[in-house]
């Protein structure tokens, strides 16, 4: 299916690694000319690099740290005709509400949560005045499906499904759409590590997982690259659970 894309102008953020890379190269072979932003220099160079050379595209790196509101700001401003935001980048740790402190809590907040939101702000205003673009948020299962010990995670997930579902609810009214992406478990080097860590202790990580696996990057990638195209045009304020179906047996 074509979806559309080509010519389109994204940005991804915390597009070194994990979804975020995955959904760079989704969107630079549907024809996209992708904006990546992340801490991490090398690797963005890299990735940018290797899009480039398979694909023809025009594709920039900017290492930023998205916990700052100049970088923010600056981010917003250096991608001129914005046609697609795909807010990425998090990384709020895991924990029971003893286990996480006020810093650690309010620092994870500014990345995923604030980071979030206050980069849609900047680039909403210029999509309502150009009359189109669409914003998807990837958020996470954890914000429908709770977890005590992951409390950090599951409220600030909750937090931007409700943002997004509020926004998306009107925002056609303005030419733009807002929409979400609940993965569950995902073939992550942090999942990765998580579940290296279950196995040494004698369990086995997968029994609980549909078909014994976690899903791939690229099956999220996909799924994004979809609500983000044309093919996805009426749908705007809802939040698409990718999972397994394992949300559905809570």
């Amino acid at each position: 299916m074509d979806l559309n894309l080509r010519g389109k102008r994204a940005l991804v953020t915390g597009a070194s690694k994990g979804i975020g890379a995955a959904t760079a190269e989704v969107l630079a072979e549907e024809g996209c000319h992708v904006h990546l932003a992340a801490r991490d220099a090398s690797a963005l160079e890299d990735l940018v690099g290797r899009l480039r050379a398979a694909y023809g595209i025009e594709a920039h790196a900017h290492p930023v740290d998205l916990r700052r509101a100049e970088d923010l700001a600056d981010l917003a401003s250096g991608v001129p005709d914005l046609d697609i935001l795909v807010n990425n980048a998090g990384d709020i740790p895991g924990g029971a509400l003893d286990a996480v402190d006020r810093e650690s809590w309010r620092h994870a907040w500014e990345l995923k949560v604030f980071g979030y939101i206050d980069l849609t702000r900047l680039v909403y205003a210029r999509m309502k005045a150009q009359g189109h673009g669409v914003i998807v948020n990837n958020i996470g299962m954890a914000g429908e499906r709770v977890d005590s010990g992951y409390i950090a995670g599951s409220s600030g997930n909750a937090a931007l499904m409700a943002f997004t579902r509020a926004l998306g609810g009107r925002s056609l009214r303005d030419g733009v759409r807002v929409v979400g992406v609940n993965p569950g478990p995902v073939a992550t080097d942090r999942i990765r590590a998580l579940l290296d860590g279950a196995a040494r202790s004698g369990a086995d990580p997968m029994a609980a997982f549909p078909a014994g696996r976690a899903a791939a990057p690229r099956e999220v990638a996909d799924l994004i690259a979809f609500l983000a195209s044309a093919r996805s045009s009426y749908t705007s304020g809802v939040v698409v659970t990718i999972d397994g179906g394992l949300s559905a047996t809570a």
